[in-house]
Formats: C-alpha cells, sequence, structure tokens
C-alpha cells in the first residue's frame, strides 16, 4: 500500500472524532471509501456469516469454518450473528479490522427480543402494558446489556400484528393492533437506539419482517400470506412506517410470500416503499437463509437467479443463504445487477456502522469490566421486575378475592408452571441463565408473612425432558399422577394459587398450534380442585391468547401473566398481595375456541351481521351455530383493583377538520389506580367498507381514590382517514362515531358529521 493511500484511509476508516458526526459528514465519508474499495470488498459487505466457532479459541479445521475466517481478513464479511461477549467480539472484530485491506470492521447481530441475560417479559406480554415509556426503558435494559457484551444489533422489535393465536410467532409481538403496534414499535427503537447510536450502550434496531408474515395461512408458520391491499396499507405497513419514522437503523425482510411474490424479492416493497415513498435510508438484511428460499418458492431457478431478484428487489445483506458471497460479484460483472445498485446497499451498510461509532473505534463495545458491571445485576433485575409488574393483566376478581392479605393462614401453590424457574423466562431467551427465574412458588413465598403456610403440589405434568436441548423435551405426557396431592393440599388451604398454560417452548418461531386450548390435565385438575375449594386463583403463563371459556366460568380470580422473565415470581406477587395495582390490557382477543382464528375486534360490518341475528328469529347472518362470535375476553380488556367509571363524553369538532373529545373518569373504590383510557372510530360510509371499530389513541391516567380526571383527546385527519387500494390516504366527509371506553368492548358513543 503506498503512502498517500495509507493517509487517505487513516483519515476515512480510523479518524477519531471529537464530537457525534452529523449525517452530512458521515455520507461524505461512506462516498469517500466506498470510491476505493473492490468490487470484492463491496461484495463482502453484503455477506453476513453465523459464528460458527469460538473467537477466543483456534479456528476449527473443517472447510467451510476455514473458508469463514479467509473472507473476514479479506474484508470480505459485513456482518455476523451469534458472536458474542466483550473478549468474542473483540477477536472476531480484529480479525477483519487488522489483516483487511481497508481495515472495514464488522457488525455483530444477535437476537435480543426480551432481554440479553436479564429476562423482561416476553413482547406480548410488554406491549400488555400499554406503556410507551415502560417499553422503552425494558429495550433500554435489554441494549445496555447487550452493548456491554460486544454486540452492536439486535433483530428487534417484531412489529407484525397478528390475527392468529395459532401463529407461534404472535408471542414476539405487540398483538392484534395496528395503532398499538406502531406505539410499541416506536418505544422499542427508541430504548435501544437512544438519543446517539454511537453511545456503546444503545444498538441498532431492526423492524421485522417486512412484510405480511403474520398473516401466513391457517396461523402455520412460514406459510402464504394472501392478503388484500386494504389490509397490507391500513393493517400491516403502519407500524413499519412508525418505525422508519422513529429512526430504526435496519430492516429485516420476511419469509412469506404476499401475492405470489415472496418478499425477499419484494421489490415494491422494498425499493417503491420502504426506501422510496417513505425514505428509510438504513439496509435491509434478509431473515435466515431466505434468499436461498426463492428457489425453494418456485420463484428462483438457481442460486445466481436467487440472488439478481433478492438484490435488485432491495435486500442488501445476506444472512447465511451464502448467495451473494459466490453470486454477486459475477452479476455485477454480467449487468444483471447495476454497479449503482451495488454501491447504494455498501453505503447504507457502512452508514450504520458509522452511525455506531464502529469506525472511531472497531472496539469501543469490547469492554470485559463494563460487561461485567452492567449485565444481571440487582439494578437491572430491579428494572425488569418494575416493567413485568405493568404488564399482569386482571382477567376475573369475583368477590374481590384479590389481592390476597399476605398474612392468610395457608396457600396452595399448585402447578408445574408455578414451582418452574426456567419456563417464566420464555422463549427467545439470548443469553438468560437456565433455571435462574423466580418462580410463582418462590414470588409468592418472598411476598407473605412469616406465618403463612405456603405448600407446593405440581398437580399436572406439561413436559418432561433435558430443558437444556428443546428437542429433547416431550410434551403433553400427563396421566394425571399428582392430582391426588394437589386435591388434598388445596382441599386443607384457604386459597388456592393455580398455575396453568403453556410452556414457554409451545410458542414462537416453528411453534404454530391448532388447538389452543389448556393442553395436557391442567383443566381436568382445575375441575378437580374447585370441587374441594372455591377460592381457587388462576394464574396463566402463556405465549399467546388461550381458548379458556370453562377458567373464565368457573375460576373466582384469573391472572395473565404471560411469560414474565426473570424476576416473574416477584412480580406476579406484587399484583397478588396488592403492591402493585393491576394495569394491563389485552393486546389481543382470547377467543372462545380455537375455530374462532383468526380473531380480531377490529372485524368488517359484512351485509349480514350480528344485529341481524334478532330479525324474526332468522339463521342467515354472519355467526356460528355452535360458538359465539366474540371471544371470551376482549381486546383491551383489563380489570383493576379500583372501580372506573366513565361519564360526560363530548365529542365536537374543531378546526382544520380535528375533533376535540373529552370523557370523565371517576374512581368509585378505596385504591388509587391507572386506567387505560381508549378511543375508537368509525367511519360509517366510506368508498372501502371501514372496520366497526378501531383504536386510534388512548392515554394512561392515575385517578385517587373517589377521584375524578377529564381526559381530553385531539383527532386528526391521520386519525380519522384510511389508505385507498393505489395506497393513497384519503380522508372522506360524513358521519363517524366516536368511541370511548376502558376496552373495545365497553364503550360509550357520539356519531359526529364532519366535513374535511
Amino acid at each position: 500500500m503506498n503512502y498517500k493511500l495509507t493517509l487517505l484511509l487513516a483519515f476515512i476508516v480510523f479518524g477519531a472524532q471529537a464530537q457525534k458526526l452529523s449525517e452530512a459528514q458521515i455520507a461524505s465519508k461512506v462516498d469517500s471509501l466506498v470510491a476505493i474499495m473492490t468490487i470484492a470488498e463491496k461484495v463482502g459487505q453484503t455477506n453476513m456469516y453465523n459464528g460458527t466457532w469460538e473467537f477466543t479459541g483456534p479456528v476449527p479445521a473443517d472447510d467451510n469454518n476455514q473458508l469463514k475466517a479467509d473472507n473476514i481478513k479479506k474484508g470480505y464479511v459485513g456482518g455476523m450473528l451469534n458472536v458474542l461477549t466483550a473478549k468474542g467480539t473483540r477477536e472476531a472484530q480484529k480479525m477483519a479490522v487488522e489483516n483487511s485491506r481497508l481495515g472495514i470492521p464488522l457488525i455483530f447481530g444477535y437476537d435480543v427480543i426480551h432481554g440479553y441475560k436479564t429476562m423482561l417479559p416476553v413482547p406480548i406480554a410488554q406491549s400488555a402494558s400499554w406503556d410507551f415509556e415502560g417499553a422503552k426503558r425494558g429495550a433500554a435494559l435489554a441494549a445496555q446489556e447487550t452493548g456491554a457484551s460486544g454486540v452492536h444489533w439486535t433483530f428487534s422489535p417484531m412489529i407484525d400484528v397478528s390475527w392468529d393465536a395459532r401463529w407461534g410467532r404472535i408471542m414476539e409481538g405487540a398483538g392484534e393492533d395496528s395503532y398499538l403496534t406502531s406505539v410499541m414499535a416506536k418505544a422499542w427503537i427508541e430504548g435501544y437506539q437512544g438519543d446517539d447510536l454511537s453511545d456503546p450502550l444503545t444498538i441498532a434496531a431492526c423492524a421485522k419482517h417486512f412484510a405480511g408474515y403474520a398473516f401466513a395461512e391457517a396461523g402455520r408458520d412460514y406459510n402464504t400470506a394472501d392478503v388484500s391491499p386494504q389490509t397490507l396499507y391500513n393493517v400491516i405497513l403502519p407500524p413499519f412506517e412508525a418505525a422508519v419514522n422513529a429512526g430504526a437503523a435496519t430492516f429485516m425482510n420476511s419469509f412469506n410470500e404476499i401475492s405470489g411474490v415472496p418478499a425477499t424479492g419484494d421489490k415494491y416493497l422494498q425499493r417503491e416503499i420502504l426506501k422510496g415513498r417513505w425514505g428509510f435510508d438504513g439496509f435491509m438484511v434478509s431473515d435466515w437463509g431466505s434468499i436461498g428460499e426463492l428457489l425453494t418458492h418456485g420463484f428462483a431457478e438457481d442460486s445466481a437467479h436467487a440472488g439478481e431478484l433478492a438484490f435488485n428487489a432491495g435486500s442488501d445483506m445476506d444472512m447465511e443463504a451464502r448467495i451473494y458471497e459466490f453470486e454477486l460479484e459475477q452479476l455485477v460483472a454480467s449487468g444483471k445487477v447495476d454497479m449503482s445498485t451495488l454501491d447504494d446497499a455498501v453505503k447504507r451498510i457502512l452508514s450504520v456502522k458509522y452511525r455506531l461509532g464502529l469506525f472511531e473505534d472497531p472496539y469501543k463495545y469490547c469492554d470485559d469490566k463494563r460487561e461485567k458491571e452492567l449485565v444481571y445485576t440487582a439494578e437491572t433485575k430491579k428494572i425488569a421486575r418494575d416493567v413485568a409488574k405493568s404488564t399482569l393483566v386482571l382477567l376475573k376478581n369475583e368477590n374481590n378475592l384479590l389481592p390476597l392479605s399476605k398474612n392468610i393462614k395457608s396457600i396452595a401453590v399448585i402447578g408445574q408452571l408455578a414451582g418452574s424457574k426456567d419456563i417464566p423466562l420464555g422463549n427467545w431467551r439470548a443469553q438468560a441463565i437456565a433455571n435462574s427465574a423466580v418462580s410463582v412458588e418462590e414470588g409468592i413465598k418472598n411476598a407473605v408473612s412469616k406465618k403463612t403456610k405456603v405448600q407446593f403440589a405440581q398437580g399436572y405434568t406439561l413436559t418432561t425432558g433435558n430443558r437444556d436441548f428443546v428437542h429433547e423435551l416431550t410434551f403433553e405426557d400427563d396421566q394425571g399422577e399428582g392430582f391426588e396431592e394437589a386435591i388434598n393440599l388445596a382441599r386443607t388451604s384457604e386459597v388456592v394459587v393455580l398455575t396453568v398454560g403453556e410452556d414457554c417452548y409451545q410458542t414462537g418461531e416453528g411453534r404454530s398450534q391448532a388447538d389452543i386450548s389448556l393442553k395436557g390435565k391442567q383443566l381436568e385438575l382445575f375441575n378437580e380442585l374447585i370441587k374441594v375449594n372455591k377460592n381457587v386463583v388462576v394464574v396463566l403463563m402463556n405465549g399467546r391468547p388461550l381458548a379458556i371459556p370453562e377458567l373464565a366460568e368457573k375460576a373466582s380470580a384469573i391472572l395473565e401473566t404471560w411469560f414474565s422473565g426473570s424476576e416473574a415470581g416477584n412480580a406476579i406477587a406484587d399484583v397478588l398481595f396488592g403492591d402493585y395495582n393491576p394495569s394491563g390490557k389485552l393486546p389481543v382477543t382470547f377467543p372462545d375456541n380455537v375455530g374462532q382464528e383468526p380473531l380480531h375486534y377490529d372485524r368488517k360490518s359484512t351485509g349480514r351481521p350480528v344485529t341481524n341475528a334478532f330479525d324474526n328469529g332468522l339463521v342467515f347472518w354472519s355467526h356460528y351455530t355452535d360458538s359465539p362470535n366474540e371471544g371470551t375476553y376482549p381486546f383491551g380488556f383489563g380489570l383493576s383493583y379500583s372501580e372506573f367509571n366513565y361519564s360526560d363524553l363530548n365529542v365536537q369538532s374543531v378546526e382544520n377538520g380535528k375533533v376535540k373529545v373529552e370523557v370523565l373518569i371517576s374512581n368509585t373504590s378505596k385504591t388509587p389506580g391507572k386506567e387505560t383510557v381508549q378511543v375508537y372510530i368509525r367511519d360509517r360510509v366510506a368508498s372501502l367498507t371501514q372496520p366497526i371499530k378501531r383504536l386510534v389513541d388512548f392515554k394512561q391516567v392515575e385517578v385517587a381514590a373517589g377521584g375524578q380526571q377529564k381526559v381530553t383527546f385531539e383527532l386528526t385527519k391521520e386519525d380519522l382517514g384510511f389508505y385507498n387500494n393505489q395506497y393513497e390516504f384519503v380522508v372522506e366527509d360524513g358521519a363517524f362515531d366516536i368511541m370511548v371506553g376502558t376496552n373495545s368492548m365497553d364503550l360509550m358513543k357520539e356519531t359526529i358529521n364532519l366535513t374535511f
């Protein structure tokens, strides 16, 4: 290398900055760097490897790992996933920076879905808090631990709106509503990325899966999604546009196809909408191997064709399909991919690396001392507990059984899930320590007085096997052997806390289920317990909505706790014993049975709606003959130890097409509490039929015992309009129902005529 080139590279790549670079400065440096890169080096930036060996040790002798190591040293790799710890990432970064011609640093990614080592509640639980700041705080904690462990980038948040509880990955998202998902997307992205992405305790977010993944037919993971333009534009895409507006550094495309085009090769989605209409300036990474799957879809004839289609469509980085690695350079040489298209992808990738501060200091995240001090500490567990208790949803509380007294004489804690220290950690658990969660049993024992007798019986067995190897777990092999002990314990105890639901490995990627009722002998045990003790508090632990009509009918109290993370048991006990007044609201509808799925509150009226049931007793209206139309618990539902009353709804049109909405919230109980006030609208007559209601705003308010609070909303044209089938946003004159209430079913309504 000549002297002048050495100086130029030092200026471009390693020049230390006294302050954060502006976007104009980053663009200038990226342009200068790309100008001196070879085609092979450019292609290398689009190539992402899985870390298949410990970088603190020797490279394994097999050809695959040797090839990976050689390419890293040549500068032919842009990023890696699953390379962990400050020490491990330092060694991997060293291979790239200190051996390659240009010394371009690697970006390290990892699936940090709800925490790195300190586990937060799973994402669907976090959305049940309806708490923007709480979700943001949790994501910031995850970023702190991840950044301190040498990793720069998380493949999160997943912001796929899901209407189908059968879909295993529903636990990874924010539920069934587009607006709530948009709010949570912004919270998670801001939490991960902070105010300055170059801060080593922030990480780059990745909005996924773009787009339509959750609309897989039959709720079966990786299946085809067949959606209308109206659903795509008004339900699926808004959270992703919110992610762009929140500054998401990266996007990930999805496995599914829409209208015959796999998302990885969808130019309309990636180039025209994301990078064009929305102006996204980060980069798009494929999901694992999805570029290669274009062949399996029947969309590409060979690997070269798959690479051509994916790259031209806008997929900038190839995660482990190894297609760009072997095909992209020749595709550019043959003219099937323009050099300008390659340059655009490389500039996007390099810009994110600059924003992370990796060119300033490639090793800035690789600090062993920081890792020891900031990961899995008493403070991180305190935050996890605070976040967790805000996500719990009280579904039933007959005769005010809850909160329990800490001085109660005896409690029977029953259920495999109640005794587990592992299941509450949830799926997608990153670097969580196995069996490190506070169990429900432990949480209860931690909360009660010394005089209270707490006894445990497993009762049912949901799973058996080695939890370190998920494929070795056996599900639903219960023969009811533990019933007798549990029943005897329930008979002699004042209160029963029965924990039922799912093993955390029954939800997540690749874990769709055709039956979403309680598995094994759980319901049978519940029915036996209530015969001997009517004071049964059901604690639900699950990652998806469950069909639990019998529990809803017979249990005295039901608390939805999801998979609440490291501090699950303590957070659950905080609510059970009244140290925290529950405030969570369901982000998903709980069905009466699986046959109702997909099920969501914002359905269409149809020409023969539910109200026709009362017309002359006829059967010719939209219904089932063997099931109700509505779920057991509606979207937005959640009780409190407080009693809230809604009154004095006032809706009026103000200037510029805005609508002012006021409602009075009264707390008629002796317990102060937090209420989530929800606003829904319906455009009664439109050029495209509209849902019977859709959420457009909400606010959380603290109301003192016996107190009142007026809550005011201002709705704008953006709240009242919709996208037509040409993806044009329209707001149409006419009558609008404005609905306000405590959930999507219990609503006050006023109708107003608007002219725009």
